[in-house]
């Protein structure tokens, strides 16, 4: 229960990563606000299980984090952060001179400006607590790219730079600011997909995994959400104080190719 008395906000936290490193910070004791751009009763189910199995406060409050008023008063309503995991994304993949403006201009919104919306709030609650961690949810195509994936590997590279900023500025302080670099994870969306990958490729299930999937991934294995959890919990500790403005891949070694 070392997290007992911090209020962590997860964005985009409904299902896949997001939900997974809500549910492993609650087990370490805090209390989480889950996030979607929904509102349905499902969601607020979710936070009532969290909260169930945890013994831990769980709220989930619905913001389209498209809309940057939306993403700051995410926060406002939390009314304390003292972790801020920014985790929301989208995709789309198509050639730059094929990418519609507008896909362009949801994916830099919901994965690059949402960041900056919701640290601008953030970081007064966190100073005015003595005590604050910054995750932002970046991925190995924040260090290194892929074809046809102009807009998330732009935002993913944002997210990078701007935690660096975010670490120099309070540097001095007792807040922290570290981005975590995903490769291929395992969720809901990504096992929905092996199916039609061995359709496509005409492939059993493992080799579709193997050769498809994670052709990047040296490791040959998908990352778990709990695994990305169990590293936002680590940088949430007194052992990371001194870990801030920097990156920690997840990708099984991807970007050491």
């Amino acid at each position: 229960m070392q997290l007992k008395g911090k209020t962590a906000i997860v964005t985009g936290s409904n299902s896949g990563i997001g939900l997974g490193m809500a549910k492993e910070l609650a087990k370490a004791g805090a209390d989480v606000v889950l996030n979607s751009y929904t509102d349905n009763e499902e969601d607020h189910q979710l936070a009532k299980e969290i909260s169930e199995e945890t013994g831990t406060s769980a709220r989930y409050i619905q913001g389209d984090l498209s809309k940057g008023d939306q993403a700051r008063r995410l926060v406002e309503q939390a009314g304390r952060c003292d972790i801020l995991i920014n985790n929301a994304g989208i995709q789309h993949v198509a050639p730059i001179d094929e990418f519609p403006a507008e896909k362009w201009d949801a994916i830099i919104a919901i994965m690059l400006s949402s960041a900056f919306h919701t640290t601008a709030v953030a970081l007064p609650m966190m100073r005015k607590a003595g005590w604050g961690r910054v995750i932002n949810l970046a991925s190995a195509h924040g260090l290194t790219a892929s074809p046809y994936k102009s807009a998330y590997v732009s935002a993913k590279h944002g997210v990078v730079g701007m935690t660096k900023v975010v670490a120099l500025e309070t540097a001095e302080e007792p807040i922290t600011a570290n981005a975590i670099c995903p490769g291929y994870v395992m969720t809901p969306l990504v096992e929905s997909q092996i199916p039609d990958t061995m359709k496509q490729y005409d492939m059993d299930r493992e080799t579709a995994i193997r050769e498809v999937l994670l052709k990047r991934q040296p490791s040959k294995e998908f990352a778990t959400v709990e695994q990305l959890g169990g590293v936002a919990t680590f940088l949430c500790s007194d052992a990371a104080a001194q870990i801030t403005g920097t990156t920690i891949s997840v990708d099984g070694g991807w970007t050491a190719l």
